[in-house]
């Protein structure tokens, strides 16, 4: 059986890589295409070892110098399970003295986002109404306190807190600063900033 072959040249740009991942999303276990370009697609490459890391091979049949052909064969069903970060790691890494995320979920075919959030010392969030997504964060270094309608919740090293969606509340670094890890389902578009110390933003996008 000869692969089918699909030539991203005359595509536009942002059509490519696009038409290259439905492509390969549609093939069975064992099947491949052979990817025609005119250069080689080393970022799309890259992009492979991000989604599917041990599930696909990649193979030059034709590499250039004017044409590249390569042939990309789907060896599972699905991406697969893989240890993306270690939080004790992050939690301990030397960072640059600013708030903001240290690591996001790197995977574009995902239907949750996960990040982890530093803040310095006293930096806060201020009271805000969080967005229409139930929340999940896990403190993996320092301390913080969160204030809600009815009263204030103290954050330790390994608490787990659920914050339901549209919840009211108004989050603050210890004295040491605070990294916590935030999971919650996708929200295209979110913006994944905290505030910046003693900033009066709206910080949804980080999970407090």
């Amino acid at each position: 059986m000869t692969d089918h072959e699909l030539d991203v040249r005359a595509l536009r740009k942002p059509d490519k890589h696009p038409t290259i991942f439905a492509t390969y999303a549609g093939l069975g276990v064992g099947e491949s295409f052979v990817l025609v370009n005119n250069h080689d697609p080393r970022h799309l490459r890259d992009e492979f070892e991000t989604e599917y890391p041990g599930g696909y091979e990649w193979s030059y049949l034709e590499p250039g110098p004017t044409v590249w052909r390569i042939q990309i064969t789907k060896h599972t069903t699905t991406a697969l399970p893989r240890v993306l970060a270690n939080t004790a790691a992050l939690a301990s890494a030397a960072e640059p003295d600013a708030n903001g995320a240290i690591w996001n979920l790197p995977v574009r075919q995902r239907d949750l986002d996960a990040n982890v959030i530093r803040l310095l010392p006293g930096g806060s969030i201020a009271e805000h109404a969080g967005p229409d997504i139930d929340v999940l964060i896990h403190v993996i270094d320092g301390t913080g306190h969160l204030i809600t309608e009815r009263g204030r919740l103290e954050l330790s090293l390994g608490d787990v807190v659920w914050l339901p969606q549209h919840s009211r509340r108004q989050f603050t670094a210890g004295a040491e600063g605070i990294r916590y890890l935030t999971v919650h389902r996708r929200r295209h578009g979110l913006v994944l900033e905290p505030a910046t110390r003693a900033s009066s933003s709206t910080a949804g996008g980080v999970g407090v």
